[in-house]
């Protein structure tokens, strides 16, 4: 699990409610309304299905694991793996990095890896990894588009549900005494609607697309080492090359680990 999300998720949640119970006159029972949560979050997915296709919905669930879950490859690994095929194929040949893919977790590498002992051109290695990585960026720009859709709904809906309990209490005037809790009411919808999409759900389209820029990054050093091996590279140089796209600290020493 990110604990990022999770603790500023939580934190968030914590620092609301010791507010609520700190407040002067407050009262927690004041701040749940069932009918206004249904219609900021009934209406906010209501407002997805009608955005978007039924099967692009279906990955609602996947979406939202994968804030907390992110399975995110690490570069410094990476880099190591790919100075080790390097040393390799320099040393026995990279049809001797045939015995490796079995041992290879990440299918974008295996790809790659299998590309290069089957021979394939240099160019074409390179179009064919690029247009992986573009279908990979489309569907992280689609699970994106469901948290900021349903981010930028929730408001909406809570606007919509105020107006409505506005509504409700000026049809019961003849009862100053009700006017009141029925205002109270009618703005606990806009509460509900800010608290989703600034809490939740925009929040989690940004980690999303830290993720994706994180994974992307990982798939460039990918590409660079299986081609750089493809040419023949020697595998210092290679070393060196990819280790640019890390700090100085996590840098890759010469024996394959991380400094």
């Amino acid at each position: 699990m990110d604990k990022a999300t999770a603790g500023g998720l939580v934190s968030g949640i914590i620092l609301l409610l010791l507010a609520i119970f700190i407040a002067p006159g407050s009262s927690f029972s004041a701040f749940i309304d069932i009918p206004s949560a249904a219609v900021v979050v009934g209406g906010a997915i209501a407002a997805c299905f009608i955005a978007f296709p039924g099967a692009a919905m279906l990955l609602f669930p996947k979406v939202l694991k994968k804030v907390f879950f992110p399975n995110q490859p690490e570069l410094a690994p990476v880099i190591s793996q790919i100075v080790e095929f390097a040393e390799i194929a320099r040393r026995d040949g990279i049809l001797a990095l045939e015995a490796k893919t079995e041992e290879i977790e990440d299918p974008f590498i295996l790809l790659g890896v299998q590309m290069a002992v089957d021979g394939t051109d240099v160019d074409l290695m390179e179009q064919i990894l690029r247009t992986e990585m573009e279908a990979v960026a489309g569907r992280h720009k689609n699970g994106k588009s469901l948290m900021d859709t349903v981010g930028r709904y929730a408001p909406a809906f809570g606007m919509i549900g105020t107006l409505m309990g506005l509504i409700i209490m000026l049809g019961n005037m003849d009862d100053p005494e009700a006017i009141g809790p029925g205002m109270a009411v009618a703005l606990i919808t806009t509460l509900y609607g800010a608290l989703v999409s600034n809490l939740f759900f925009l929040p989690f389209a940004d980690k999303l697309a830290y993720y994706s820029k994180q994974e992307f990054q990982v798939r460039e050093v990918i590409i660079k080492g299986l081609i750089a091996i493809q040419e023949g590279d020697n595998p210092r140089v290679i070393e060196q090359k990819l280790n640019t796209f890390l700090p100085a600290d996590q840098r890759v020493s010469k024996d394959g680990q991380a400094a």
